[in-house]
């Protein structure tokens, strides 16, 4: 089915919701509307440049009201794993607001809703419907079942989102329910890598979404996580001079970082890696932005540059300086290891794996 021009009607897909944070607990939110699947590791299979995706926000349109309004047409389109049709109908012609976020990602237009009906029906995955049937399920215990029934962050976030999660459920902003979701999935990980053998070798991956580059030193050893966020000179953020922020943990996190939600993603996608190869070792991610990314499109961009990197054949390296070599040439600067704390202690300290 096929989206009319912006009006104050919609006849279309609706492929997701959106919740906003401001005023909590009396946030407003509803559907996004757009004849696309709103989904970002597509986006990427399709080869679509920056501009195409903003192209594509712009187009969206964010549907606004109390969300217990539409609790159950919301709660339809969040289940489906394809998008549903919609019809809706605006209190007034939508207008115009497009703004961009480091979390979440833009959207162009937003309508207050009369009405919102569901015209075909969701198609839910069993491993969704058994889950969010559950009440007796915590939020975090949720996600972890979902992550293990292949169900992508993505889809976990939709449905935290439109308070399908948990024992208490209720609606959580959207900006919230990603990072939540990458914190929740990617703390269990690291508590199931722990005990997994040693990472064997020191390697560094590489991968690059949109000017963000992500080189990873993986470093044989227990669990511990470092990341390095630098934007350059004349980057979005970098201005006249560089913006440099780092943070660090080790099997605990105690406190939000600094980076906000680009750490929590890009932790995941390492934990997804060790996972997935069945090791654990400690990471130092540095995450350098170019002018080339003149529009922030939320998280989802540090995600799949990180899962990219991750996905990437690794620089087998015999000496942590040749790692640090490595990734430097890879970003093309040196300066990054000297805001980094774990290096230090790397080279200083030795662990139980090296006798």
């Amino acid at each position: 089915m096929k989206a009319v021009p912006p009006a104050d009607r919609y006849q279309g897909s609706a492929p997701s919701v959106f919740i906003g944070s401001y005023g909590y607990p009396d946030v407003r939110g509803g559907p996004l509307l757009v004849n696309d699947p709103d989904n970002p590791p597509d986006w990427l299979a399709r080869g679509l440049s920056l501009e195409d995706v903003v192209g594509i926000r712009a187009g969206t349109i964010r549907g606004s009201s109390s969300p217990a309004r539409f609790e159950s047409p919301i709660q339809e389109i969040a289940l489906s794993q394809r998008p549903v049709d919609v019809e809706v109908v605006f209190e007034r012609p939508v207008r115009f607001d497009l703004t961009f976020d480091g979390t979440v990602a833009p959207v162009g237009l937003t309508g207050s809703l009369r009405n919102l009906d569901v015209l075909d029906n969701a198609s839910v995955d069993r491993a969704v419907d058994r889950v969010t049937s559950d009440t007796d399920l915590g939020a975090v215990e949720s996600c972890t079942i979902l992550r293990d029934a292949d169900i992508d962050v993505y889809q976990i976030g939709k449905l935290m989102t439109a308070g399908l999660l948990g024992r208490k459920r209720r609606f959580v902003p959207t900006r919230w329910a990603i990072t939540a979701v990458d914190d929740a999935v990617s703390t269990e990980l690291k508590r199931r890598i722990f005990r997994n053998p040693v990472n064997s070798e020191i390697q560094v991956f590489s991968g690059e979404v949109f000017g963000n580059r992500i080189v990873c030193i993986l470093i044989p050893g227990d669990w511990k996580f470092e990341m390095i966020e630098i934007w350059g000179k004349n980057s979005l953020w970098g201005g006249e001079t560089e913006a440099v922020v780092q943070d660090r943990e080790g099997m605990k996190k105690s406190s939000y970082s600094p980076i906000t939600g680009a750490y929590y993603s890009a932790r995941l996608a390492v934990t997804e890696y060790l996972a997935r190869t069945g090791r654990v070792g400690r990471a130092v991610v540095i995450r350098s932005v170019s002018s080339g990314y003149w529009a922030p499109l939320g998280t989802w961009v540090i995600r799949e540059a990180s899962r990219r990197a991750m996905a990437s054949p690794p620089v087998p390296c015999g000496t942590l300086a040749q790692a640090i070599d490595t990734a430097s040439s890879l970003l093309g600067f040196s300066h990054w290891v000297r805001h980094s704390t774990l290096i230090p202690e790397l080279k200083t300290q030795k662990t139980l794996f090296e006798f």
